[in-house]
């Protein structure tokens, strides 16, 4: 008789490349921006003393689809984050030599992340 051995599903094992996590960051930054162009964006930009005329095109086509703009930034955000984390944690793991991630792509998505959250939750605050 032959015995079936079970496969461990451990670490995945290719190095993961950031780019998953870098456009899921993009497109939640993207939705954030849509949701917080009609008042949270101005409101901060009249502020500091600049020009919002130009929001005036976001903002219009934005307002409609407003809810699900905020559903799409969330869940974008969210995928964006468990991903970044999940190259973290295998960095940690596999040390310098095993990551195929440069650390910069690591800390452009983390920015990225920090500042589309800043956005989502601006633009759902002030609307």
């Amino acid at each position: 008789m032959t015995e079936i051995s079970s496969v461990d599903a451990g670490p995945p094992t290719a190095p993961l490349n950031g780019s998953g996590s870098a456009l899921l960051t993009l497109g939640g930054l993207a939705a954030a921006f849509g949701v917080a162009a009609c008042c949270a964006l101005p409101l901060l930009m009249i502020s500091l003393g600049l020009g919002t005329a130009w929001l005036g095109g976001i903002a219009s086509v934005a307002a409609p689809i407003r809810s699900a703009l905020l559903v799409v930034a969330a869940l974008a955000l969210a995928g964006g984050a468990f991903l970044l984390w999940r190259q973290q944690r295998y960095a940690a793991t596999c040390g310098p030599n095993g990551v195929r991630t440069p650390p910069a792509v690591r800390v452009l998505t983390l920015v990225g992340l920090s500042l589309g959250i800043v956005l989502l939750v601006a633009g759902y605050l002030y609307a």
